[in-house]
């Protein structure tokens, strides 16, 4: 925990939580950070002014989002560059060339003397990836990369390459990346996550994190005070549902300070993408309200949207109704005033669930977009294709042209015919191959290159570009690398032939044994197939114990989705990589992940053994093997600890450094703990079966609660067994919500050799048959 710093904020003190991004801000953005509620102020009227305590996040006119000129400025690429490639940036030549056609670029240069040419900063990047790919064999991953093998002198490109996409519309990020990659990320982590975006093609990206202070901006006009709003915004790590309009207030309340820096924080992603001529994807308003808005407000309706896994739903304002479109209308202007102007705007009406009462879907739909494109002239909307949405009456009630259907299930189903499902609407094609942030490794690959091609060849075909959806980021990076290369590629990508490239250029260089593991992987877990499921098995180490127990997750596969044995052959080729290519960040993530998984997918095994021996009151044996299984969640939570991307001490480290005081440290560590975990309330956990909902395999989170679980379970069992009796019941959601409460510090930094700690695992595995 850091103490707070003194700010020059007119006497008040601030968390110094990212002081030199404060420090940087100009004078008036940082007076508005640091203004505080007057004394004494009260709750507006519906329709008047802002009041003058809360003062809004103002931007300039130069953040307004006006047209690019005819050339632009490329230094956000070159700074991106020089992020990701610090000592080779120099050797690259980056020259705008608008005049090329929407997102293309041209690679070609000498050694030592890369040139490349874009239409935007970044399908420059793009550019660069492409040359890191193809021409430099090394990559940048997400995460992991292996620039440090890369030579002094970059490679000459043989003769000149032009790309240009396959598709305009390359989107990027889940509605809930924000809550499980990481609410409580810093800029630099988000910044991060653009550079990585930009270079593997992308182009629109959702911003999400600061949306709630328009809202509380604009309900202090409609009768809210900032007490009510703070109470009905959930914390950061619930946010995403609250904006789908599934849930409200828990894991807060909130801070205005937090909201605050949320919000400058928000506006300066949705900067850094202007920068490089990618569009933000700024949440739309459809119509969330907080209770008894309508008696507030004279001339509102309101619907009650039932349950959503165990909460309360936010109310539905009618948007057809006159108050609809003052309220859109206050909330796109304070929206502005933080985040500026975009052309996209994100809108998911009625998701998973919801009740239409009395309200007719079209004309709804078609106030929506008015009031939208009331602020944002001629404004895309996007809306998730998911479940029944969108239906067929949100669609008969809009301008179909101003709308892109983000298909959340391209590669889950069969037999699927998305020209004639949504009647022509332009789609993305996209991908959902985690769920919650699981660790498990796989996706449908296969289906993924069987599909895009033909559909886009298609007589009629709607689809107009890919979206990137998986629910958590950052934990697949050969999913990440193949599924953007579709935009890009001008024919049909050979799986096998990409596959073994990606295992050259992972780690630096060609390698047999690399080569090897890449193939089992590929032939395992990224050849499933679609039909039902879009994601991987999760580890039945991480699921609520129970001796039956066939996945952690309730929403998950139930059984394995590909031959163990493919992984377990993976990590004894991987521990066969030449030595000289084991230091990269990339190796290490690599092989820890398939220890991981290894280790994972033997739980699978080894949990039945157990039932076999508990049911045969065979004491010995009982004993032997949960001895077994404690021994392998120990050894898990070993070789996780040696990577930075699987601790859970850096997630909660993040949630606490956005606290002001002990209090609101503890509350933002609850909000990401129970994420984890509980997930919600007991109704929540239980009766929504979201308990586990977000399980992963990290190192302080399988020692603390999952290995602590089981102990538990194993301890009661051994007790049955003893005393012939049945075995004490223990109620599982009082045991997690005690460790979401919790406040146990955790390492933030990776301890432990990988290599050795993998090899431990292989050895404590049974060796895989010949595949």
């Amino acid at each position: 925990m850091r103490n707070p710093t003194p700010m020059p904020c007119r006497g008040r003190r601030l968390p110094a939580t990212r002081p030199a991004a404060l420090a940087a801000l100009p004078a008036a953005l940082l007076a508005v950070i640091c203004a505080g509620p007057a004394p004494g102020a009260t709750a507006p009227g519906a329709g008047s002014p802002a009041p003058a305590a809360v003062r809004p996040l103002e931007r300039t006119s130069a953040d307004s989002g006006a047209p690019r000129a005819a050339t632009f400025d490329t230094a956000p690429a070159r700074a991106a560059l020089q992020r990701l490639l610090p000592r080779h940036a120099g050797q690259f030549t980056l020259v705008p060339d608008p005049a090329a056609g929407a997102d293309t670029f041209t690679v070609s240069g000498s050694a030592g003397a890369i040139t490349v040419r874009g239409s935007t900063g970044a399908t420059l990047l793009t550019g660069v990836g492409w040359y890191l790919q193809h021409v430099a064999g090394a990559d940048i991953g997400w995460p992991g990369d292996s620039i440090g093998l890369l030579p002094a002198r970059l490679p000459a490109v043989p003769a000149p390459v032009t790309r240009s996409a396959q598709v305009p519309h390359r989107y990027a990020l889940n509605d809930t990346d924000d809550g499980y990659s990481g609410p409580y990320r810093t800029f630099e982590e988000h910044q991060r996550q653009i550079d990585l975006l930009a270079l593997h093609g992308i182009n629109e990206v959702f911003v999400q994190v600061g949306a709630e202070y328009p809202y509380y901006r604009a309900l202090q006009r409609f009768g809210y005070s900032a007490e009510e709003l703070r109470q009905w915004i959930p914390g950061p790590g619930h946010q995403s549902w609250w904006l789908l309009q599934n849930l409200s207030g828990f894991g807060g309340p909130v801070s205005e300070r937090l909201m605050r820096e949320r919000a400058e924080l928000g506006g300066r992603i949705a900067d850094q993408l202007r920068g490089l001529g990618m569009t933000p994807v700024l949440p739309g308003y459809f119509g969330t309200v907080p209770p008894g808005f309508a008696a507030r407000n004279t001339g509102a309706a309101t619907v009650a949207q039932g349950d959503w896994a165990g909460f309360d739903r936010p109310d539905w304002l009618d948007p057809v109704s006159p108050v609809f479109g003052r309220l859109a209308a206050a909330y796109y202007a304070e929206q502005r005033a933080v985040f500026g102007d975009s052309t996209m705007y994100r809108m998911s009406p009625l998701h998973e669930g919801g009740q239409t009462g009395s309200v007719d879907v079209g004309a709804a739909a078609g106030a929506i977009q008015d009031a939208l494109h009331a602020a944002h002239p001629g404004a895309l909307w996007a809306v998730l294709g998911w479940q029944d949405d969108p239906t067929a009456e949100l669609l008969a009630g809009v301008d179909t042209s101003k709308l892109l259907v983000l298909d959340g299930l391209s590669d889950r189903y069969n037999r699927l015919d998305r020209e004639t499902r949504w009647g022509g609407t332009p789609y993305a094609m996209g991908t959902i191959y985690n769920f919650g942030g699981h660790t498990t490794i796989g996706a449908n690959t296969s289906v993924w290159l069987e599909r895009f091609g033909p559909w886009r060849a298609k007589t009629n075909s709607a689809l107009a570009g890919i979206a990137y959806l998986p629910e958590a980021t950052g934990t697949n990076p050969a999913a990440f690398d193949l599924f953007t290369d579709l935009a890009w590629e001008p024919g049909p990508i050979d799986q096998r032939a990409w596959f073994a490239g990606f295992a050259a250029r992972r780690y630096g260089r060609p390698d047999a044994a690399a080569a090897a593991a890449w193939e089992e992987l590929r032939k395992g877990p990224y050849s499933t197939s679609s039909g039902l499921w879009s994601e991987s098995q999760d580890s039945l180490f991480s699921a609520r114990p129970s001796l039956s127990a066939v996945g952690a997750a309730y929403w998950s596969p139930k059984s394995m989705r590909y031959p163990a044995g493919s992984v377990r052959r993976a990590l004894d080729h991987l521990l066969r990589v030449d030595p000289a290519l084991r230091g990269s960040s990339a190796y290490r993530f690599d092989l820890v992940d398939t220890a991981r998984q290894a280790l994972a997918n033997h739980s699978r095994v080894l949990l039945p053994k157990i039932k076999a021996a508990y049911d045969a009151k065979d004491l010995t044996r009982f004993r032997a093997l949960t001895a077994e299984w404690q021994d392998g969640m120990r050894l898990l939570d070993q070789v996780t600890g040696s990577d930075p991307d699987l601790l859970l001490g850096t997630w909660l480290s993040r949630a606490r450094s956005w606290g002001a005081d002990r209090a609101e440290q503890d509350r933002y560590e609850y909000d990401a703990r129970s994420l984890l975990s509980v997930w919600g309330r007991r109704s929540t956990s239980e009766g929504g079966f979201l308990h586990d909902y977000a399980n992963r395999e990290w190192s302080g989170l399988i020692s603390e609660l999952y290995a602590r679980r089981w102990s538990a379970h194993f301890a009661a069992l051994d007790e049955a067994l003893v005393r012939g009796a049945a075995p004490r019941e223990i109620d599982w959601h009082a045991f997690e919500e005690d460790w979401a409460r919790r406040t146990t510090r955790h390492p933030d930094r990776p301890s432990g050799d990988p290599y050795q700690l993998a090899t431990a695992v292989a050895a404590a595995l049974p060796a895989a048959p010949a595949g």
